[in-house]
């Protein structure tokens, strides 16, 4: 069993910065994608950032240039660092991890954090 567990949100005023962890744990083999989603109130889930293993990242538009996803793979974490943070990125922000365990045959698994809410108002 895999789990994954996010930190660091909370309440910032517009402009200012957080930083996103996600750590993994479990019978892990190995991770392949690590990424962060959101959803905001009303509004579906979307991918903000991903990261391979290669750490070779991408990022939703609207997020280029302001936030940072970067991995760790010996700690088996995942970070995003957000800066210039706006009111329309307040959401609950999600991390997922996707690879195998230490199951034989390697069997796969895609796990899911419960969530961290950030808030941008002042």
């Amino acid at each position: 069993q895999v789990q994954v567990v996010e930190s660091g949100g909370g309440l910032v005023q517009p402009g200012g910065s957080l930083r996103l962890s996600c750590a993994a744990s479990g019978n892990i083999f190995s991770i392949g994608f690590m990424g962060w989603y959101r959803q905001a109130p009303g509004k579906e889930r979307e991918l903000v950032a991903a990261i391979g293993r290669d750490s070779t990242a991408n990022y939703l538009d609207s997020v280029k240039g302001r936030f940072t996803i970067s991995r760790d793979n010996a700690k088996k974490t995942v970070y995003l660092q957000m800066n210039s943070l706006k009111p329309e990125d307040t959401a609950v922000y999600y991390c997922n991890a996707a690879g195998r365990t230490t199951m034989v045959p390697y069997k796969s698994f895609d796990a899911w954090g419960q969530g961290t809410l950030v808030t941008v108002s002042s």
